[in-house]
């Protein structure tokens, strides 16, 4: 579904990216690990054509149609979502006002609020309440019910677990599997390796820039305190 070849992406004159190649296949969740400053959302905001970063070359192709060049809502409307690193969400706004921002109420088809709070019902007992006054994982919930409010395919997801505590961690990779058996694919980007792990089907870990390793999740497992080690990651 998704193919990413050669991507070369960055900011002015400097490359953060440095020919990183990927893949997303239908139902399957990807991960992307690695530290701080590895290019690891550099990578994401590329694929969905946030700007900057600005893509030198390489390709980006969903269901065989290139994506580079194309504004975010376009991308958007290939129903491909993100869940952005620290959530963004609108200190102003309840909610039900996040969750229906782009989709009505009255919808019945797809993702719905109430579907959304079945998911997460912490979310229907606060539905009144604004952006600014959600703990860190009510802010987690809603920023992945708002994606799943476009009815997505692919969902990116930078960084999900920031910021959460060991339980609200927990939770989220179980809602991750569910949405696998939902037939969504997800491409995750984390620092979490071992919640990456728990969930993932292959990984991918890059280091400056450059995918260092790819393989089968379980496989990696296996190894990871020695590999995690040499890398210098959590």
């Amino acid at each position: 579904m998704l193919e990413v070849r050669d991507l070369h992406s960055g900011y002015g004159e400097a490359v953060v990216v440095r020919g990183v190649s990927l893949d997303v296949g239908a139902g399957e969740i990807v991960a992307l690990l690695g530290r701080n400053g590895m290019g690891k959302t550099t990578f994401i905001r590329s694929i969905m054509g946030l700007t900057p970063p600005q893509i030198r070359s390489g390709s980006i192709t969903w269901r065989g149609e290139s994506l580079v060049g194309l504004r975010p809502h376009d991308i958007a409307d290939r129903k491909i979502a993100i869940v952005p690193q620290g959530r963004r969400l609108f200190s102003s706004l309840t909610v039900t006002e996040h969750l229906t921002m782009l989709k009505g109420t009255r919808a019945k088809d797809g993702w719905t609020v109430e579907r959304v709070f079945g998911i997460f019902p912490r979310l229907a007992e606060r539905r009144h309440h604004r952006g600014g006054q959600l703990s860190g994982g009510e802010r987690g919930m809603l920023a992945v019910g708002r994606a799943l409010m476009m009815d997505p395919q692919l969902i990116l997801m930078d960084e999900p677990s920031e910021g959460l505590a060991p339980v609200m961690v927990q939770h989220l990779e179980g809602i991750i599997l569910d949405l696998k058996r939902e037939g969504l694919s997800i491409l995750l980007v984390e620092q979490n390796l071992y919640s990456a792990l728990a969930v993932a089907d292959r990984v991918y870990i890059i280091e400056t820039g450059q995918v260092v390793h790819q393989g089968d999740a379980k496989e990696l497992s296996q190894h990871a305190d020695l590999l995690f080690q040499r890398l210098g990651v959590q």
